[in-house]
């Protein structure tokens, strides 16, 4: 009779691994000195298995604040549309008040670069 292998599948969901390896740590800790991965040689349980509940703590506090972040974007996005509007609605204005010294539009901010607009030449 063949023995039965089977096949381990390994998330890379950093949640999903993280939560793994603390199973993994824990029943390493049940088991002792009697854990078969205490013949683990270039990683050690016992150096990397406490790490494991401050990088899940770590990982959710980093989840919550992408969660935070973007409900911040959403509002930010909110304004800038009615804000972007706003403001070329002001330079517009602004332009055709001082249409003859265009400078003054940097009083309110604005960059102003004078520039003439070229002549067109007619085509030979």
């Amino acid at each position: 009779m063949c023995a039965q292998r089977g096949s381990v599948a390994i998330k890379r969901n950093p949640e999903q691994l993280l939560k793994l390896g603390g199973d993994i740590y824990s029943k390493h800790q049940t088991d002792g000195a009697a854990s078969p991965l205490k013949s683990l040689v270039d990683n050690n349980w016992d150096v990397t298995g406490p790490k494991v509940a401050g990088c899940l703590v770590n990982h959710k506090k980093a989840e919550e604040l992408n969660r935070q972040a973007e409900i911040a974007y959403e509002e930010r996005d909110k304004v800038l549309v009615e804000l972007e509007s706003l403001v070329r609605n002001s330079a517009a204005l602004l332009k055709s008040i001082y249409r003859n010294s265009p400078r003054k539009l940097g009083d309110w901010g604005f960059d102003v670069s004078e520039t003439t607009a070229a002549k067109k030449t007619p085509l030979p």
